[in-house]
Order: structure tokens, then sequence, then C-alpha cells
């Protein structure tokens, strides 16, 4: 599969739109249980430029198939050098490397602008992510029992962590 990973712009926002909300229409990936419109991607977007995180894009061809970015983990000041981030492809390219070509490329992007430790939470049950995650270096480093709910189930969080300057 062809695919370029870039910083994304402001026309990509539809494609980001549409697997945000197949993601929250349709799985636990986020907790959210309302899909949202053009103008809340549009406001995300900016929010994340403002504050100098990356957005990146997996195109191909001229299609955004995923997506991946980081954000504050915590907004405190002593809590700058760490982010939280989120990575997520559209239903019909999963498992074919796209997730993978994103998070290495966002975790190049933290080491550069000088990320101490990257921070993940994923619905426990989501093994495929946990395995991605592990693969490239991410270690366990707890889970919550229940602290959210979607679909009409609790659902546990499991926490990951990768230090960079260790790198």
């Amino acid at each position: 599969m062809d695919i370029t990973i870039r910083d994304a712009v402001e026309a990509d926002l539809p494609g980001i739109l549409d697997i945000y909300n197949d993601a929250v229409a349709n799985t636990t990936a986020i907790w959210n249980e309302a899909v949202v419109d053009l103008d809340n991607r549009k406001a995300w977007f900016t929010a994340r430029r403002e504050r100098g995180f990356p957005i990146l894009v997996a195109v191909r061809g001229k299609q955004v198939i995923g997506y991946a970015s980081y954000g504050d983990w915590r907004a405190f000041d002593g809590f700058r050098h760490t982010v939280e981030h989120s990575v997520y492809v559209r239903g019909d390219v999963r498992r074919t490397g796209s997730g993978r070509r994103l998070m290495k490329a966002l975790i190049e992007r933290a080491s550069f602008n000088g990320i101490h430790v990257m921070v993940g939470c994923i619905e426990a049950e989501n093994a495929a992510s946990i395995k991605l995650h592990e693969q490239l270096g991410f270690q366990m480093v707890g889970r919550f029992s229940e602290v959210g709910i979607k679909f009409g189930r609790w659902l546990d969080l499991t926490c990951m962590e990768l230090k960079l300057s260790k790198r």
C-alpha cells in the first residue's frame, strides 16, 4: 500500500472528520458518544496548531486514511514535557501498518520537539492497539477499572508510556 505520512492541512479535515466520527459511532477507541461536525474539527485543528502540537495524516492517493496527534497530558506547568497521543485509521485499512507508520512518525516528531514522555490511554480490550504500543516500546504502567462507559457497558482504561529521552 503506497502511503505518505505528512503534516495535516485544513483540506484534510473532512477525511479526519470521517475517521473520528466512525470511531465515535462504532468503536470504544473514542469515549465520546456524539458525532461532531466540521466546525468542531476545525476548532480542534486550530487549537492544536496554536499550541504547537503536530497533526499527522496518512494519505493514500488523495484520501486521508489515518491521523495521529498529541496534546497536553495534564494542563499544569509541571507536565509540560509529557504528552498524550492519539492515532486513528479508517476502518478498511486497520491492520495494514498505517497506524504503525503514523505512530513512528509521531514518536520521531515528539523526540525532535523535546518531549520526555508520551502517554497512551487505551480501552483495555483493544488488544491490537496495546500490542502495537508494546512493539513500539511503550510500557504498561497501569489500568483503571470501569472509569468510562460506552455502548451501555463499563470500560477499563490501560495506560502506557514511552520515555523518549532514553532513546
